[in-house]
Parts: C-alpha cells; structure tokens; sequence
C-alpha cells in the first residue's frame, strides 16, 4: 500500500508524464509542418514513449491498491525554434522529469518504501538513456548547423527511430 504522500507524488509524476507526452506531440507538429519527417518521427515515438511511461506509472499505483487522480496538463507551445534549439529544450525537460521521479525515489528511502523504490529503479534507467539520445543529437546538429546538414540529419533521425 502507498503512503498518501507517495501516491500523491506519482499521480503528479503522472501529469508531468502526460504533459511530456503533450510536449512532444506539439514538437511533432511543429516538425511536420516545417517538412521535416524524420524530426517529427522521432518526436513522435517520444510522445508514445512518454504515454507508456505515464501509464506504467499508473499500473503501479493500482498495483499498490492506490487511486490514481488525474491531475490537468499544460498547452504546450505550437512554435519552436531551430532543430538544435529543440533538442536543447527536449535535454532540458528531460533532466527536469529525472529530477522529478528522482525526488520520489528519494521520498521512497525516506519512508522505506522498497518497492516504490524497485518500480523507480526503471524509470531511473530509462531517463539516462533519454538524456543520452537528446545529448547525442544536439552534438550531432551543432555539427550539422547548415541547411543541407540539417536535412541529412532529419533522414538520418528518420532511419534511427523505424
């Protein structure tokens, strides 16, 4: 069983979860309608992984015989800048949200809750690789800051993420 603390901290997990989501779909937009595919491919599949991740949490919570509570999420900008602005912005919210299920994991050994503590131990996994891919991307763009480098990046990206 959750402490209502913990509970309360991974429905907002969830939320943030949903709001990522939201965020990349917007970037997504933003990509298709610049008629780069592969840019907004890969935002995309982010947008999905960002779902799977909210709905992982989610289980969990009714796993531990909680009450998921869905909290509202932010409109997300419709416009963004150029591609290695974006996957700025995309490292940047991904540190945010490794800081955010961090702090659960912390309240988590606080309270003696191990098996939120097992349950984040993924989550925790799986934000290094997000972080590393964004990174990746933005050396990979700096190189790239030129039309045409830009536009092999984006089939590049394409090619990465089928």
């Amino acid at each position: 069983m959750l402490s209502k603390t913990i509970q309360d901290a991974i429905n907002t997990q969830i939320q943030k979860e949903f709001e990522s989501a939201y965020l990349y779909l917007a970037m997504a937009a933003h990509y298709d309608a610049l008629s780069l595919p592969g840019f907004a491919s890969w935002m995309r599949k982010q947008f999905e992984e960002e779902q799977g991740h909210a709905f992982r949490f989610y289980g969990y919570v009714n796993d531990q015989r909680g009450r998921v509570t869905l909290l509202p999420i932010a409109k997300p900008p419709a416009e963004f800048g150029k591609p290695v602005e974006v996957f700025q912005q995309v490292l940047e919210h991904e540190q945010k949200v490794t800081a955010s299920i961090k702090a659960i994991y912390e309240l988590a050994l606080k309270e003696g809750d191990q098996a939120t503590q097992a349950a984040l131990q993924w989550f925790i996994t799986e934000q290094v690789e997000e972080e590393k891919n964004a990174a990746d991307l933005i050396d990979q763009l700096k190189m790239a800051d030129q039309p045409f480098g830009i536009l092999f990046m984006d089939k590049h990206v394409l090619g990465a993420r089928k």
